[in-house]
């Protein structure tokens, strides 16, 4: 992202004989927004995973399919292009403020005051998004987030009325300001940023859920309102306005006729919020977005995978186990399994692999994850690792595959 933004600075340079107009860096600023939005509108982000996954055949070499898999770091698009456009914003407040110093007008000072009110926003929304404080004030950086970016949408509105009105009049023969706005790249590109905002907040939903407890330390929620395909998620909320949690979903089938019937989400005991469900399991829950593709959606690139999970992770898996598309082993680590999952997860597991090794951390100790992954990828002759664990854990096992040469697959991030 950085070294294409580079080469379009370098381009504009050259147009404008030594520093580049308001007018380009304001389209390169709304271009990059546009981008880090799009990165985070379901429907898009579902349909670059299907192009990277579902084009590509499995007689393609290995090498191919490995790298395609990484589509699901799109989050490095997203907050590549998120700096990127605050970068090319204080350049445009620079030139913005010299042009208003240069030619004073009543248009011109409104167009500065706005963009030192979106530089502010930019700021917030920056340190807010820094790994060590999302990490320790996850709840505080999602509000830093979601306000200061509403507030930089109405303004950015604004803005663009402004910025039109002081730019147009510079012309020979100034168009209107409607006419000046459709010509611009800008608009149109804001546009679309606006519409990716607009379109997840109108599918907010409020639905009924049935909880089913597991055990004290696990609840399963599960949803009637529509069915599911395996492997998506979905965030929802009891809070609409402050905070999201993000579950992978398993689709529900009724026993009786193996009809889909619903999907449900494994909910386990990592902080107030999932304590909160656990203890007092609602009876609603807030839904917000399209469906998203995770993970395991990419496991489709290759013909025999090794899965690993440890704790609550086994639920993203679930959806695989349940869609029984790519052949599999799993290799699952948790205290006492049965009294907390269920007997039902259990069985889910073992119908999926019959060898599956299931590792009870409370009777056997902790296991050595790297050393078992890899010799169940030599037993099964799997051509890669996914992994579903704390962030630690998981970079252990994704260096230990990568460094023996087998393709692994693990998220690190809330993406």
């Amino acid at each position: 992202m950085f070294a294409a933004n580079l080469i379009a600075f370098i381009a504009f340079v050259a147009q404008n004989r030594g520093a580049p107009s308001a007018q380009n860096v304001g389209s390169a600023t709304s271009a990059n927004l546009m981008i880090t939005l799009l990165f985070r509108q379901e429907n898009f982000v579902n349909i670059v995973y299907e192009i990277a996954t579902d084009i590509c055949p499995l007689s393609a070499p290995l090498w191919i399919r490995q790298r395609l898999a990484k589509v699901f770091h799109y989050g490095g698009a997203h907050s590549g292009a998120g700096v990127a456009s605050v970068v090319w914003f204080v350049m445009y407040t620079a030139v913005t403020t010299k042009d208003h110093i240069r030619d004073p007008t009543k248009w011109s000072l409104a167009n500065v005051i706005t963009c030192y009110i979106l530089v502010l926003m930019f700021c917030f929304i920056l340190a807010g998004a820094h790994p060590n404080f999302r990490r320790r004030y996850h709840d505080h950086f999602e509000a830093i987030h979601r306000y200061s970016g509403w507030v930089a949408l109405c303004t950015f509105w604004l803005h663009q009325c402004f910025a039109g009105n002081q730019y147009r009049l510079m012309e020979e023969n100034p168009p209107s300001l409607g006419r000046y706005l459709i010509s611009t790249s800008s608009f149109w590109t804001f546009i679309i940023s606006s519409s990716c905002t607009a379109v997840s907040w109108v599918r907010l939903r409020h639905v009924d859920v049935f909880p089913e407890v597991l055990s004290n330390h696990v609840t399963r929620l599960h949803f009637k309102y529509r069915d599911i395909k395996p492997f998506y998620g979905l965030k929802v909320s009891n809070k609409p306005l402050l905070e999201w949690h993000a579950f992978a979903t398993v689709p529900d089938v009724n026993e009786e006729t193996g009809r889909p019937e619903g999907f449900s989400i494994v909910v386990s005991n990592a902080g107030d919020w999932t304590s909160d469900i656990i203890y007092n399991p609602p009876k609603k829950l807030w839904i917000r977005g399209n469906p998203l593709h995770g993970l395991l959606y990419t496991s489709k690139l290759f013909r025999k995978i090794v899965v690993v999970a440890t704790g609550s992770g086994i639920g993203p898996p679930l959806s695989l186990f349940y869609a029984n598309y790519t052949p599999h082993r799993i290799f699952w680590s948790t205290p006492a399994p049965e009294m907390t999952y269920g007997t039902k997860i259990i069985e889910a597991v073992k119908k999926s692999d019959p060898d599956a090794w299931i590792w009870d951390t409370r009777k056997q100790g902790r296991p050595d994850m790297v050393a078992v992954t890899y010799k169940l990828v030599l037993e099964s002759q799997a051509e890669a690792v996914f992994i579903i664990s704390n962030p630690k854990l998981t970079r252990k096992v994704v260096y230990g595959m990568e460094s023996r040469g087998i393709p692994a697959y693990g998220a690190i991030f809330d993406s």
